[in-house]
């Protein structure tokens, strides 16, 4: 076969399928060129999800009639006046969208330069069908109807229209976080599917298109290093998500998908999130222009950076940063379901009986009384009662509040100034014990605790083969171990930390830990993942009941250590019932 060069039909077609995948890639094209052309409002109406119609409007700078004309003519753009494209600071700039939507759909612009008349065009599959003058406002409203009708090949592999219509909100959503300045409305089948106005600053624009809740469940990240600059909005690890869809980056305002930094991202949670959950993050990292290509894909959703070692160090000691600064914050938001587990029972009018003295038992209602008395004698609930040596604190001295008591000998129940608040003594202890090591370890080194008698755990060989090779790992951080034959291993010393471990529980669980990871994790991560290990069998069980001043102590001590508001699990370590919630489930409001 001859080789022939492609008519133009053709060429627009094949261009139409690295661009227009979806509907959502159109109407992301779309979005982006009223952005660059100085648009304050846009507003973008869709019909079945944008299988049917796509419509977005915009104030911005209009278009010319003959520029109209040259913008649905490949490779034709107005974002590079020079030959210069490493530094290209827009959106958009191959010059390919336009023409290529127009190839493979009905597509209607209209557009009004500022003290000129309007003009419309509109071209079908390819050919221009009809032009003539418009009557519209300033700016541009383009129309694109019939996506892949003329392409069978492509429509088939379309979704559904509610599956398009969430892949198109993804994309306004991301491109309305990365321009506060912007107001943005969207209707969906005559409905109003988001409204945000213009002129919001930053994170209440990533509350809005996120979650409301994350406005009290985040925290702010400002960091640089050099040129490169990374700011934006952190979830606390307690306020997480089963996938990965709440994670937006940008780079120089644009809204990208790259593995580089979503394995950032999770680098810097690594320690504070169960590996099956995802934590809630806006980043946005501004650099010069020579030292990212964003040109290394049709859809500018990749993009390359000169020193990518640069940026992930950014992103994790940003995030770092920001979450140690975060203290003992833990994720409140008061849970529907969880608050409606709470029951009252229903009142039952008290009958009426004479006034009884002694311990004559009256007709028992259905709510309990104090005022009731058990026939015969019944041994009192046991409770433990300490001497007061000196007057306890004031709850609003602290902001997890003073220990009251304890319950199911696992939980610490608190008053604070504001409410009232549960820690679950594992957990927060496991944290605590987690981040002394770190600090030992930074210091040079865990302190070790002799074992009077070595203990011999036994293992299978490839265990044993595996620990082996970490000896040096986990001499680092107080664990001395030796191989004692094929089968078993010798601890000579635990670290101090732990107080009366389980040496035996400990080694096998390490073990498990490096068989499922060790090979996959840097040896910072593998680092990381043991000393939570040994964390885990260090703390306080629960179970165990400690005294009052045992509990406060563990209440100070995390009110001044990082990430003390998860464990090393990403569980919350306290939970807070506010003032408001328990006036809520008595009634009172």
């Amino acid at each position: 076969m001859s080789i022939r060069r492609l008519p133009e039909h053709l060429v627009n077609r094949i261009a139409a399928g690295e661009v227009v995948e979806r509907p959502a890639s159109a109407l992301k094209e779309l979005v982006e060129n009223a952005i660059d052309a100085g648009a304050t409002r846009i507003a973008v109406s869709l019909s079945d999800g944008g299988l049917t119609r796509i419509e977005v409007a915009d104030d911005g700078c209009g278009m010319a009639p003959d520029e109209i004309a040259l913008a649905l003519e490949r490779h034709a753009t107005s974002k590079l006046p020079d030959d210069a494209i490493e530094e290209v600071a827009t959106l958009g700039f191959r010059g390919e969208a336009l023409p290529s939507i127009a190839s493979v759909s009905r597509l209607t612009i209209e557009s009004r330069v500022r003290g000129a008349d309007g003009w419309s065009r509109t071209v079908d599959n390819g050919a221009v069908v009809a032009e003539g003058p418009a009557a519209i406002p300033p700016g541009t409203r383009i129309r694109m109807e019939g996506l892949f009708d003329r392409v069978p090949a492509r429509r088939k592999f379309l979704r559904s229209p509610r599956a398009e219509y969430a892949a198109c909100m993804d994309s306004i959503r991301r491109l309305a976080m990365a321009r506060p300045d912007i107001g943005f409305s969207v209707e969906h089948d005559g409905r109003r599917a988001l409204s945000v106005p213009p002129g919001e600053d930053r994170a209440q624009r990533v509350a809005a298109l996120t979650d409301r809740a994350l406005a009290e469940n985040s925290v702010a990240v400002d960091y640089a290093r050099g040129e490169v600059i990374l700011r934006g909005v952190a979830g606390l690890p307690t306020f997480n998500r089963g996938v990965a869809d709440h994670q937006f980056l940008f780079v120089n305002g644009r809204p990208v998908k790259d593995r580089l930094l979503v394995g950032a991202v999770r680098g810097a949670y690594q320690d504070m999130l169960a590996r099956d959950r995802h934590p809630v993050v806006a980043l946005f990292v501004d650099l010069p222009g020579a030292e990212v290509d964003v040109n290394v894909h049709p859809a500018k959703t990749e993009v390359r950076f000169r020193d990518p070692g640069l940026v992930r160090g950014l992103i994790v000691g940003g995030l770092r940063a920001a979450l140690d600064a975060a203290g003992h914050r833990s994720a409140q938001s008061a849970s529907p379901a969880a608050m409606g587990s709470w029951q009252s029972e229903p009142l039952s009018p008290l009958p009426s009986a004479p006034v009884s003295t002694g311990w004559a038992t009256p007709p028992r209602p259905v709510q309990g009384s104090v005022w009731d008395h058990a026939p015969g004698f019944s041994a009192q609930p046991l409770a433990r009662a300490e001497p007061a040596f000196a007057a306890p604190p004031e709850p609003k001295e602290f902001p997890l509040g003073v220990a009251r008591g304890q319950v199911a000998a696992t939980y610490i129940v608190a008053e604070s100034a504001d409410g009232l608040v549960l820690v679950d003594q594992h957990a927060a202890h496991e944290r605590l014990v987690l981040e002394r090591m770190r600090r030992a370890m930074a210091n040079g080194g865990v302190a070790t605790q002799a074992l009077l008698l070595p203990e011999v755990v036994e293992l299978d060989e490839s265990a044993c083969d595996r620990l082996e090779a970490r000896i040096p790992e986990l001499t680092e951080m107080g664990l001395d171990l030796e191989r004692f034959g094929p089968h078993a291993m010798l601890v000579r010393a635990v670290p101090a930390l732990l107080g009366q471990s389980d040496a035996k529980g400990l080694v096998t669980d390490l073990a498990d830990e490096l068989a499922a990871y060790g090979e996959a994790l840097s040896l910072k991560e593998r680092l990381d993942s043991v000393a939570a290990t040994m964390a885990c069998h260090g703390s306080v069980r629960a179970g165990r009941i400690l005294s009052v001043a045992e509990m406060n102590a563990l209440l100070r001590e995390m009110e001044v250590t990082p990430h003390s508001g998860q464990c090393n699990h990403g569980r919350p370590t306290w939970i807070k019932l506010g003032h408001a919630d328990i006036e809520k489930l008595f009634g009172r409001k």
